[in-house]
């Protein structure tokens, strides 16, 4: 039986071009470097969150008021005489500093989802110091998210590849920030006084992904050499997004654990940056479509881990 040639040919070429071979002999050595320090940065964060959190209960308690409707500033003037807040401050600053490091060398979406290890870190912290044990099926979201994120770094870390950042792709992060900003800001004024842990943790993941996503295209502006009036604005944005990340980790920490506030920042955090990485700075532009596919799979993993972890925790209020 005979095969149309035309038609051999066809199905050969659709074969071929819906799954690319990855070339490895493409790989950059120097982007791997980046894995270590995000790690690194990852158990700067879990110990500054709970530091921060143990600093925001007692300042509660000082001052009677609860912070899950907003920051007073009755909180932020108490919160700077707490050695504890401050001290978790300073480790987060320290992470953040790092994380930048590992944006320098390594593409946004390997990077940012590593810090899904200080969920694992602030779980078995939180434990200790508040003395509530985690029950069996918060261990198996956070089991969950640590699988998800895991097996979505692996692909990422062999397919993703850093691509020049245009004034264009600018001037979309900076509209999409506008309309987050809006969606976000109309959720807190509907929830403020509710103290629903999870819209604060999704609303903080979500700022902090585009802060992020901010610090990965100012550097790769600079590495560029094409720093312009754009480039200052999106640094703008970056500090703006960094307060209003603060303020709803606050509020967050005063509806729920720290080690749940923790899960969603290195879950849903990571996830609006890669989903961002991969829309707008088109870093798995070159990734075959299993890679495609992965993504997907592992990043719905990680979502059911942290809403199984916001459902089951006992802490959750």
């Amino acid at each position: 039986m005979s095969v149309n040639p035309f038609l051999a040919d066809s199905l050969s070429l659709w074969m071929s071009s819906s799954t690319p071979e990855v070339d490895f002999s493409e790989l950059n050595p120097k982007q791997f470097l980046g894995v270590p320090v995000a790690l690194i940065a990852a158990v700067f964060l879990s110990f500054g969150a709970q530091y921060q959190s143990r600093g925001l209960n007692k300042v509660e308690n000082i001052t009677g008021h609860k912070a899950a409707s907003g920051l007073k500033w009755s909180h932020i003037r108490e919160l700077m005489r707490r050695p504890s807040w401050v001290v978790g401050t300073l480790l987060l600053g320290m992470a953040v500093a790092l994380q930048l490091v590992s944006l320098t060398l390594s593409p946004l979406i390997v990077v940012q989802p590593l810090g899904v290890v200080a969920m694992v870190i602030t779980a078995v912290l939180n434990a200790k110091v508040s003395g509530v044990k985690t029950n069996h099926a918060t261990r198996i979201s956070i089991g969950l998210s640590v699988i998800g994120v895991s097996i979505f770094v692996l692909i990422a870390a062999f397919t993703a590849r850093t691509v020049p950042v245009t004034t264009q792709k600018l001037i979309t992060l900076l509209v999409l920030f506008a309309i987050m900003l809006a969606v976000f800001g109309t959720l807190f004024l509907i929830f403020r006084h509710r103290a629903v842990a999870l819209v604060y943790i999704v609303g903080a993941g979500a700022i902090y992904g585009f802060v992020a996503t901010f610090a990965k295209a100012v550097i790769q502006r600079f590495e560029q050499h094409e720093v312009d009036w754009l480039t200052g604005l999106v640094v703008v944005a970056l500090v703006v997004g960094t307060i209003l990340g603060m303020s709803f980790v606050q509020n967050a920490y005063s509806s729920g654990p720290p080690d749940l506030v923790v899960a969603g920042l290195t879950v849903i955090d990571p996830l609006v940056a890669v989903l961002i990485g991969i829309v707008v700075l088109e870093e798995i532009s070159y990734a075959p479509l299993w890679a495609v596919i992965g993504f997907i799979a592992s990043g719905i993993i990680a979502i059911i881990g942290v809403l199984g972890l916001a459902k089951y925790h006992p802490q959750t209020s």
